[in-house]
């Protein structure tokens, strides 16, 4: 989906800024006044929730040209997410008042927000069903390609974020062990690069996503527990745990 031009969309409807913004910084809390929307120019985010417990859950990582906040253009008068940067970032803030009188005049602008809504909607659902029906195993790893931006360019490798593991961990509801365990298997398997503090993400890792699990996975599974996979308790095929006869 192509970004929109913040700065024309200033010029015509006011009612705007652009800022930078550091690692680590907060766009907006949970329960502030929902009055704008922010759209992403650069850089990474995470949008989170708190529960009444304290306990956080990372609902998603958002990027170049993503959307939050949009809620207050359905009544929503507080924030019910925080937003924090993950890296350095650009970011637009537009007032509810010009968005609403864009989304009234500007046919363009409106066929655009429609679409980006529409996506998100899907993308959420897909979040939700993944979390019903999938191990952790394959959540991490739709997380990482997802992440990665892969299906967007027919690069080999890619880039992640800045995310740590606990972050992973938060956003596929699965424990920092886990997921450290599970990027070790990538990394063994040939699915993720390390180089300094960069992760590389090959799109051999779609393996893991299509293939529920491909052999290799099961292999390494059958090394780690002969007789049944941890994950999801599925009995390991026996055929996969013998050894190839040497003739």
């Amino acid at each position: 989906m192509m970004p929109f031009d913040t700065t024309a969309f200033i010029a015509e409807y006011g009612g705007g800024n652009t800022c930078k913004y550091r690692t680590h910084s907060i766009v907006y809390t949970q329960g502030d006044i929902a009055d704008s929307v922010f759209y992403i120019q650069q850089g990474d985010a995470k949008l989170s929730v708190v529960s009444e417990e304290g306990k956080e859950a990372i609902v998603a990582i958002l990027g170049a040209g993503d959307l939050c906040g949009e809620g207050c253009l359905n009544g929503q008068p507080l924030r019910i997410s925080t937003v924090t940067t993950i890296s350095e970032c650009i970011i637009t803030r537009l007032e509810k008042a010009a968005v609403l009188r864009a989304l009234q005049d500007d046919h363009s602008f409106s066929d655009y927000f429609i679409r980006y809504l529409l996506t998100q909607n899907l993308r959420l659902k897909e979040h939700l069903i993944d979390h019903l029906f999938n191990s952790s195993e394959k959540r991490l790893a739709r997380a990482l390609l997802l992440l990665a931006n892969f299906g967007k360019d027919a690069q080999e490798k890619r880039a992640l974020p800045k995310v740590d593991q606990e972050t992973l961990a938060n956003l596929i509801g699965a424990t920092r062990g886990r997921v450290n365990h599970f990027m070790n298997k990538f990394r063994r398997l040939g699915f993720v690069e390390y180089h300094g503090g960069d992760i590389r993400v090959h799109s051999s890792l779609l393996n893991v996503v299509l293939h529920d699990p491909p052999n290799g996975v099961w292999a390494l599974r059958a090394e780690e527990s002969p007789t049944a996979s941890r994950e999801g308790r599925r009995r390991v095929p026996q055929h996969t745990m013998r050894k190839p006869n040497v003739s």
